[in-house]
């Protein structure tokens, strides 16, 4: 006699082949889930190791150890190049160092650092601000990322890669109060663009230089020329004396604090009080009160930031005297005092400076016109 199975049996049986494909199905959603997570750990590495290499590399393109008024562009690209190869390994992928091919790192200009869309370019004739680096795991190069548990249905790696691109202002339009409220490096003295570019052209004396090793100033030559800040009688009383960023009349004290410590917030706060600005406007212009003469009261301060980095303002006129001057200034120049005499004959008081790069929180990006000589922003991941 046949026996017929009963409807629910049947319902069973089918329940049991629907549940051993649906569990199929979930591990192989499982182990899809597992390998995605997996590269996304991939590639949070690789944009690590982007991103280092993309910012070191461009920290090589101011070279502040080895100063040159004429910057060698190719030298100055290689170097780059070097650091980023060298630092992309040095952020392992997966337990392995990437490899970078000469293609994967780009070395040029952006005009403006601040626009993320904007393309590097290769064939500018200045100085290079930019370095872009592209990390990849591919076939051709450090190879694909290998895959565990989406084996199981017939992928065994993935190819993928991470790009990053970082950026320095070489041309500073400016200084606005660093977002960290840190001090800006800058002198309260200006010096006219007439002996800024006869220095520019070679002009001036060669009797100190800066060692590194120890950060001082000795006696001797390096290669780069030093001019006389302090105001030598050019026709114009009130030339190159101090200048007033903050309150209206800066007082001693006022000069000998900036001059050791840069305009603090404060200062800029005062300044913009005032409604006055650090930034030029669109001829490449903006205007400072002067003070009284540099004098041998801040003698000091002047010699106790010997070698240090600074910033001073060049000026194109100043009309009137003293404190009642204003100086029209046109840009911005990265300096370090080298030596200091204040007291005896006036023909014989000198503030010797020499032109050296300077890096400042603050700067703001310069328009098509030169507004700075030597100041760079810090680089930063531009994308």
């Amino acid at each position: 006699m046949n026996r017929i199975a009963s409807p629910r049996a049947r319902r069973s049986g089918q329940i049991i082949v629907l549940t051993a494909i649906l569990m199929v199905v979930m591990m192989a959603f499982l182990a899809l889930s597992l390998d995605v997570g997996y590269m996304y750990a991939v590639r949070s590495q690789m944009q690590r190791s982007a991103d280092a290499a993309a910012v070191a590399a461009t920290w090589e393109l101011l070279d502040l150890e080895n100063f040159s008024l004429q910057q060698d562009a190719t030298v100055a690209a290689q170097r780059a190049r070097d650091e980023a190869r060298d630092y992309a390994g040095y952020n392992q992928v997966t337990n392995m160092s990437p490899q970078l091919a000469s293609s994967d790192v780009v070395v040029g200009h952006l005009s403006n650092p601040s626009d993320p869309y904007l393309a590097i370019d290769t064939q500018y004739g200045g100085p290079s601000n930019a370095v872009q680096v592209l990390v990849r795991r591919t076939a051709a190069q450090n190879g694909e990322v290998p895959l565990f548990f989406a084996r199981a249905i017939g992928f065994h790696k993935i190819a993928t890669q991470a790009k990053a691109t970082a950026a320095l202002i070489s041309n500073v339009g400016g200084f606005v109060t660093p977002s960290d409220g840190s001090n800006l490096g800058i002198l309260p003295f200006a010096l006219d663009e007439q002996t800024w570019n006869g220095l520019m052209a070679g002009g001036g004396t060669d009797t100190w230089k800066y060692k590194s090793d120890t950060e001082t100033v000795v006696a001797g030559s390096d290669g780069i020329k030093e001019i006389n800040l302090y105001p030598q009688g050019t026709g114009s009383p009130g030339n190159r004396g101090t200048i007033d960023i903050g309150g209206a009349n800066n007082s001693t004290s006022d000069i000998s604090r900036q001059i050791r410590d840069g305009i603090s917030p404060n200062d800029m706060e005062e300044f913009e009080d005032d409604n006055r600005t650090l930034v030029f406007n669109t001829q490449g212009k903006l205007w400072l009160n002067g003070d009284t003469g540099i004098s041998a009261a801040v003698k000091d301060d002047l010699a106790a930031i010997k070698g240090e980095p600074r910033i001073i303002p060049i000026f194109r006129t100043v009309a009137g005297n003293g404190n009642n001057a204003e100086y029209t200034i046109i840009a911005f120049a990265g300096v370090r005092v080298m030596e200091v005499k204040l007291t005896g004959a006036m023909s014989g008081k000198k503030v010797m400076i020499q032109p050296c790069k300077m890096v400042a929180k603050g700067a703001v990006a310069g328009g098509s016109t030169t507004t700075s000589y030597f100041v760079y922003s810090p680089p930063w991941l531009v994308r």
